[in-house]
């Protein structure tokens, strides 16, 4: 049951994700050993319908896969794969799973796989939130730069009475939306503080489990 869950959790199956290597050209096809290419996407850990692409693109050249020395050679890569050591380093740079290993390896790797995701997800929060703070913090650099340029068109002499009234309106709405901002970037910093500490003990569970 709760291999079942780690599955429907981390298994993430994506349509595009064959399309994400490279298609094979003419002398790729004409060359091919398909018990390597099968190996090297075992050993990548890609979904089985990769072959699919690899069809694709051979196909054009009025070439067929060699499926039985591509599954033999992904059989083989696979094995290399599904270990618990590749386990956490897929898991741990946000990479997904598409449910590929053997029974007998699956297990342990997805262990491992599932501590490593939750690491990139702890991460990910860290990194989200700083992307945020620095978006809000650069807004509020522009609106005070905009309030100041305001600012100084409401004491120019040259400005007239219509023109000194909207500076002093738009130097109050950029101001309003300043302290809007302010807020934000108060709450993403404490959001922050915790996702990290969060992090680090994470980082700590793990390490005294390794």
């Amino acid at each position: 049951m709760r291999l079942n869950c780690l599955l429907l959790a981390f298994c993430v199956v994506m349509l595009a994700a064959c399309s994400s290597t490279a298609t094979m050209g003419q002398n790729e096809c004409h060359a091919v050993d398909w018990r390597t290419i099968g190996y090297e996407d075992g050993v990548a850990g890609r979904s089985g319908a990769q072959v699919g692409v690899h069809r694709r693109a051979c196909a054009k050249y009025s070439i067929t896969p060699d499926l039985e020395a591509y599954r033999l050679g992904r059989a083989e890569g696979l094995r290399e794969f599904c270990q618990p050591h590749s386990g956490y380093r897929a898991g741990v740079t946000g990479a997904p799973y598409y449910d590929v290993c053997p029974a007998d390896l699956a297990a342990r790797f997805l262990t491992q796989y599932q501590a490593g995701h939750e690491l990139y997800v702890h991460g990910q929060r860290v990194r989200d939130a700083d992307a945020q703070l620095n978006f809000k913090r650069a807004a509020i650099a522009r609106l005070e730069d905009a309030a100041a340029r305001s600012g100084l068109r409401a004491i120019k002499e040259t400005s007239t009475l219509d023109q000194r009234v909207q500076a002093v309106l738009d130097a109050r709405q950029y101001a309003e939306r300043m302290g809007r901002l302010k807020a934000d970037v108060a709450q993403l910093e404490r959001d922050r503080m915790l996702y990290a500490q969060e992090l680090a003990a994470f980082r700590a569970t793990v390490a005294s489990t390794n």
